[in-house]
């Protein structure tokens, strides 16, 4: 089992910036690729930014590119997501999930979630 737990989320205005942490426990989570996604309201969930597991590469989505950065720690178990220029469809819960699939982008790539953190950006 892996536990995850998000921070970070809160309010911020346009073109302001948020840091997104996840905290990982349980099995090595040092093995598992790992991965951001967001759901807005009425919307299905979508792929953010995705990191291997050595942290070697990285994947995301064509909304975010040049503004997000994922990264992670294995050491302290961690997996963060800074958030730059921030726009209001940017609004969402956001998840923290790692799973062993091949497919960094998809969400059935991962077989633990977080229970999500608010991100609302106003214009």
């Amino acid at each position: 089992q892996v536990q995850l737990v998000e921070s970070g989320g809160g309010l911020v205005q346009a073109g302001g910036s948020l840091r997104l942490s996840c905290a990982a426990s349980g099995r090595t989570v040092s093995i598992y690729c790992m991965g951001w996604f967001r759901q807005a309201p009425g919307m299905e969930r979508e792929f953010v930014a995705a990191i291997s597991w050595s942290g070697g590469r990285t994947y995301y989505a064509d909304s975010v590119k040049g503004r997000f950065t994922i990264s992670r720690d294995n050491a302290k178990n961690t997996v963060d997501l800074q958030m730059n220029s921030l726009r209001p469809e940017d609004t969402a819960v956001y998840y923290c999930a790692a799973g062993l699939g091949r497919v960094p982008t998809a969400a059935n790539t991962y077989g633990y979630w977080g229970q999500g953190t608010q991100v609302t950006v106003s214009s």
